[in-house]
Parts: structure tokens; C-alpha cells; sequence
């Protein structure tokens, strides 16, 4: 038996909200957001941006995104799974807080690294998301077809080359890296 609240998203899901207003809404709020901040369509009186100017660019981004239905299915299957990530990482920053006082919870002044790594782990995860949202045909994703190629060819003179790569600039940002500078 269906209760009133599955109906009222059935409804909303056959009505197009989930696949045409909400990542037209998305995609609007981001691109207007980004314009109006970085002013870089231009201003207008005492430094203000050009209102009308951002508010078109970013309906036509938010228009050709939705007329292209693979990026609509690809920001459907990879929302939920930002969103996860970013619920895990505030509960972590939660569980961390409980630990910490109000004086030892300054992670960025006290532990840079730390924030760094955060940084880099969840950008790493936002790729991984990503690639797995893309399709590159109908069950088989940009993260399938790399994994697949890389446990294929794991031998192979391409991925030896790009893992020496990877060591590589780590090894020299690692020995090019400046003093500390003390405070």
C-alpha cells in the first residue's frame, strides 16, 4: 500500500523535478554564484557585477545541461555520493570535536597537514565519483575502463611509466620543498 508521501514523489518524479528543475537549479545557483563572485563578466557602479549578464550566462549553462541528458544522469548518479562523502567527513569533523577542546580544535593553524590531506582525500573521492558517474557506454563507466585497462596492461610500458611519473614529482616536490618558515 502506498502512503501519501511515496505518491507525492512518484508524482514530483513523473513530473520531471528530479531530472529537468532540480539540476536546472543546480546548475543555475552554481554558475550564477561563481559569476557574481568572481566578477568576471565585468561590473558595473561601485563595483558591483553585472547582474543581468551573469543571471543569462548562467540560465543557458543551466538550459544546455539539461537539454544534454547524459550530464543530467551523470549529476543524478553522483550527487547522493558527494553527499555521502560530505556527511562522513562531518561526522568525522564531529567525532573530532568531541575529542578536542575549544582551543585544540584550530586544525588549520595547528595541524596544516592535516587540513591539506583532507583536502586532497576528498578531492581524490570527487574524482572517483565522478569517473564513476560517466558512462562511456551503456553499464560501463570512465572508472570501469580505466581499472580495467590498468589491471590489463599492469605490466605494460604505459601504467609503469605514469606510476614512475607519480613517484617522480612526489620525490621532487618532496627534496624541492623550501624551509619551514618559523612564526
Amino acid at each position: 500500500m502506498a502512503s501519501p508521501l511515496q505518491n507525492a514523489i512518484t508524482f514530483l518524479r513523473d513530473f520531471g523535478l528530479f531530472d529537468v528543475v532540480l539540476p536546472f537549479l543546480l546548475v543555475f545557483t552554481l554558475i550564477f554564484a561563481i559569476l557574481e563572485k568572481t566578477k568576471i563578466l565585468g561590473t558595473e557602479g561601485k563595483d558591483q557585477p553585472k547582474r543581468s549578464l551573469n543571471t543569462m550566462v548562467a540560465f543557458v549553462m543551466g538550459m544546455l545541461v539539461i537539454a544534454t541528458n547524459k550530464i543530467v544522469t551523470a549529476i543524478n548518479e553522483a550527487l547522493p555520493n558527494i553527499v555521502l562523502v560530505i556527511v562522513s567527513f562531518v561526522a568525522f569533523l564531529l567525532m573530532i570535536g568531541v575529542f578536542f577542546g575549544t582551543e585544540e580544535f584550530k586544525l588549520k593553524e595547528k595541524y596544516p597537514g592535516f587540513t591539506t590531506g583532507l583536502v586532497v582525500v576528498s578531492f581524490i573521492i570527487l574524482i572517483i565519483i565522478v569517473l564513476d558517474s560517466l558512462k562511456v557506454s551503456a553499464n560501463k563507466s570512465w572508472l570501469d575502463w580505466i581499472l580495467e585497462y590498468v589491471i590489463n596492461n599492469i605490466s605494460g610500458p604505459i601504467v609503469t611509466s605514469i606510476i614512475f611519473l607519480i613517484i617522480a614529482v612526489i620525490a621532487i616536490v618532496y627534496i624541492t620543498r623550501g624551509p619551514k618558515s618559523e612564526k
